[in-house]
């Protein structure tokens, strides 16, 4: 969690809109960051503000347009310079109800949830990779560990995700950038709005703590709750007949 003078100072939250997103700057922002850049769809309609910030600048942002980002990355670096912390933080759920009956729904699904992530993760790694130091945050899921048939559309993009987000750590070791992978369960918020919480769930806040802690001692995984580890150690293991018949 140190830039070349030794400490963070800059992060772009691509996704500035999204709720873990924005807990995870300002406890960043709290912790000493001055420069923030939020990127976001039409994002001079409206993004919420970081307080304690000494600098915020907002750009246009669609994940579902990865011709864009690599603009989006280098017009970060003009506002502000070295990228410290970079997280993408966009996605959609959906249901699968809904995927079963509209593939061409889920295909789109599927190209913003993995196929935008790979774009942003690659143009912002090239950049890190050139500073020779920062961190870039992918926001993965338990649900990518081992992917249930209640959610199989989404849990596939995140099992695609949590690969990609590894290997790029392979790819950047050694070059002082770093890639740290954040494995949530359930969290509690907009996104699952009026959906049942799942055991050992979590709120927007509490990711973002558990990803700070993660900055602070260079972890390279996050699971949050820390239990999911253990848990998702047998789950992964159990036989697929006994996995089919889990709870939808």
């Amino acid at each position: 969690m140190r830039n070349a003078l030794g400490s963070v100072d800059t992060v772009l939250l691509l996704g500035g809109r999204s709720e873990i997103g924005l807990a995870i700057v300002e406890r960043l922002v709290r912790d000493g960051v001055r420069r923030v850049v939020l990127a976001a769809r039409d994002a001079a309609g409206g993004v919420p503000p970081v307080i304690g910030a000494a600098e915020v600048h907002l750009l246009d942002f669609d994940a579902a347009r990865p011709e864009t980002h690599g603009e989006v990355i280098e017009a970060a670096v003009k506002l502000v310079g070295d990228l410290d912390v970079v997280i993408p933080a966009f996605g959609v759920l959906g249901s699968q109800a809904a995927y079963d009956a509209d593939p061409v729904a889920a295909a789109g699904a599927v190209a913003v949830n993995y196929g935008g992530h790979v774009s942003v993760g690659l143009h912002a790694a090239r950049r890190l990779r050139e500073q020779g130091h920062g961190t870039l945050v992918v926001l993965s899921s338990v649900a990518g560990i081992r992917v249930r048939r209640a959610n199989f559309v989404y849990g596939s993009a995140k099992a695609g995700l949590d690969g990609f987000a590894q290997g790029l750590g392979d790819a950047l070791h050694g070059s002082g950038a770093h890639v740290m992978v954040v494995r949530p369960g359930f969290v509690i918020g907009r996104m699952t709005e009026g959906m049942s919480p799942a055991p050992l769930s979590s709120t927007p806040g509490q990711v973002a703590d558990a990803v700070i802690d993660g900055l602070r001692s260079g972890a390279e995984i996050v699971w949050v709750p820390g239990l999911l580890r253990a848990m998702f150690a047998v789950m992964r293991v159990l036989p697929r007949a006994v996995w089919r018949r889990m709870p939808r």
